[in-house]
Order: structure tokens, then sequence, then C-alpha cells
């Protein structure tokens, strides 16, 4: 077996009223904490018990709640100057993954002074940061227990800022605050949350582990006995509370053993149309696994199983990417590019727009050219 390091989230906290707990650390973060979020969390109340947290353990705080999904970088550098204007001793993150990230690099800006243009790829940034709490508000990106923070960079590019020390010192994972999450919301984060176990699986990464292989698949497990319940029942909290678990699981997993051509080919998708990350990835995962099969079938077969029990022991990995088909009709996600209003002709710019996508690549275990990923394109529109 080969050396490998893991690293992730020190301290998790899961369950039902989680949220809480964040009184518990909010010595930790010091006397001045902003919080990082969106208007809409703010307007539907999900926000406010944070604040009320920290403010009965003894912490002024102050909402920033400009996020936007596909956060640009104007959005960053204006959250970094609302916590430099308050003086903020801590930053805590409350929503999806947009508000995650953001916070992320707000923790990073405020607390290291670092520039944002020169920290995106691998390892660049060098904190100092502030102390960080992240509350994920969705099951999908598992960016409470990532060192990735993604921002959408002139009109269409989106780039990585990659480093363990964006990583958070507390995840709170509180099944409450997905409660009623809206079911195509709900179905989008929860096959996102499925492609980084899937991808972390079967990464061509020589950081690829038997720790992340091993949460990889318990997420899968989780998340495809949960998914159907969760969209069908806005307050199936069994199914929500699996959601969340095995989306944390996934970025534990692809944290370390990272994502590949899926990501690399939805991140146009979102950056020139606008269409949600866990859509993405999901209009173009099955054509993507069809295009690595002939590399890694046998693995698709090893975890076919743990997403559909039927499945187990299964010789064909058609049968798993088949039947990932299915289940995204199923939970009502659009299936094909045109449905989105993609036009065909879009289809080399975003090709052209995937080759960029090198730090995800690399971890593909196929060769991808820009014909093959045309080709995809071409099979999912």
């Amino acid at each position: 077996m080969r050396p490998f390091t893991f690293a992730t989230t020190p301290t998790v906290f899961f369950g039902q009223g989680a949220l809480s707990r964040l009184g518990e650390i909010a010595g930790r973060l010091g006397p001045r904490v902003l919080v990082v979020t969106d208007r809409g969390l703010v307007e539907t109340g999900i926000a406010a018990p944070a604040v009320a947290a920290l403010e009965q353990a003894g912490s002024a705080a102050r909402i920033y709640d400009d996020v936007v999904a596909d956060p640009p970088e104007s959005v960053v550098l204006e959250a970094r100057d609302a916590a430099l204007g308050f003086g903020a001793t801590g930053v805590v993150g409350v929503g999806g993954g947009s508000s995650l990230d953001v916070a992320k690099l707000v923790a990073l800006l405020a607390g290291g002074g670092e520039s944002l243009g020169e920290i995106y790829g691998v390892g660049f940034a060098k904190g100092p940061r502030l102390p960080l709490a992240l509350v994920p508000t969705t099951a999908g990106t598992g960016s409470e227990v990532t060192p990735i923070s993604i921002v959408t960079t002139g009109a269409h590019e989106k780039k990585g800022v990659v480093s363990p020390v964006i990583l958070p010192d507390f995840a709170l994972l509180d099944p409450d605050l997905t409660r009623g999450l809206p079911p195509h919301v709900t179905a989008a984060t929860g096959i996102d949350a499925m492609v980084h176990a899937i991808e972390a699986y079967t990464s061509a990464s020589p950081t690829n582990n038997p720790v992340s292989r091993a949460l990889a698949r318990e997420a899968l497990r989780l998340l495809g006995g949960a998914i159907k319940g969760a969209v069908m029942d806005g307050c199936d909290m069994r199914s929500r509370s699996d959601m969340l678990l095995g989306a944390m699981l996934a970025g534990q997993a692809f944290a370390n053993a990272p994502v590949a051509a899926v990501h690399a080919l939805a991140y146009p998708l979102g950056g020139h149309f606008g269409i949600p990350h866990g859509l993405s990835n999901a209009l173009v995962l099955t054509h993507v696994m069809r295009f690595n099969a002939p590399a890694c079938g046998g693995a698709y077969c090893e975890i076919a199983g743990d997403v559909f029990p039927e499945l187990a022991g299964t010789r064909d990995p058609d049968a798993l990417i088949d039947a990932l088909a299915a289940l995204s009709r199923a939970i009502g996600l659009a299936p094909r590019l045109r449905d989105l209003d993609v036009p065909r002709e879009s289809l080399p710019t975003l090709a052209d727009d995937a080759m960029k996508q090198t730090r995800l690549l690399v971890n593909n275990p196929r060769d991808v050219t820009r014909a093959d990923a045309l080709a995809i394109y071409e099979a999912a529109w």
C-alpha cells in the first residue's frame, strides 16, 4: 500500500438541533463573528438561530447576506471587506455550497491578507485565516469538510482555491435545516453528492486512498437509499439525515481523492447558462461514465450494489450507468442539455472551456481530449 495523507475538518457536530451547539464554540470564534449567508436564508429565518446562538454566548454577530449562486469574485471581495470593516475575529458560513465557499475565502482573506487573484490553484493559499465554522443547509457539496472553494471569474469561467488551510475548524450538520427543501433542489444537490463519491472512488489522482474509497461507498449507500424519500417528502427526517451525512462523507472522500471529468464538463454549463451545479453534474454524469467505463468499469461494478442493492454482484458497468440515468429521471431532473435551453451551437465553446479545467481532468481515469469532451456534450444534448 502506498503512503497517503487524509485531511478533514477536525470537529463535526451532527444531529437534529446541532446548530444550537454554535454557542459552545463561540469562544473559539472570538468576540466578533461575521455570518456569511444569502438573503433567502435570512428571509426564511434559517440564519437567525445562528446569530442568536452566538449572541447568547456573548459574541457580537453581523450578517453578510449578499451571497449568490456561483459567486463571482466581487461577492468574495465585498464579504471580505465586510469582515474587515466589522473587525471580525471569526467567520460562520450558513447555507449551500456557495455561502460556505465564500465563508472559507472570507476567513482566509480577512485573516491573512492574501490576494484572491494569487491563490487560485492547488496549494497557493498559505494563511493564516480567521477561525471558521460551516453550517450546510443542503445535502450536496460537502463543502463543510473540503479544502476547496470555487469562484466564478470573468464572465463564464470558474476557478478553485484548493488548500488545507481553508478546511474549517468546525462543521455543524443539522438535518432540521434541510427540512422542506424544495424537491428540485433536493434532487440536484443529492446527485451532486453522489457524483462526488463516484468520482472520488474512481479518481486517478495519486492521493486516492483506502479511507476515501471506504467513505465514498458508505456515502453512496446512504444517498442511494435516501434520495427518493427526501425528494418525495421534504419532512422525512430519516431520509434528510441520511442525505446530509452521505453528502458529508462524499465530501471527505473527494477532498482527498479529487473529482474529475464530470465536474470539468459541468462547470462550463454553470458559467455560461447559470445551470445549478448539481444539475450540471447530473446532465453529464452518465455520459462521462460511459466514456470512462473502458478504464474503470470494474470499479463501477464494485459500487453498483452500494447505490442500488439489486445490482450487487453485477459485472456490467452499464447496469449502474443505466440505473443512475433512470434515478435522475425518477426524481424529476431534466435529462438533456436541450431541456435547459442550451443551444447545440454552444457545444464547441463548452468543450473549449472544459479543457481549461486541467486541475480536474488530470484526475480522470481516462484521458479526455477536446474531441472527447465535445462528443460527451453531444451525447448529453
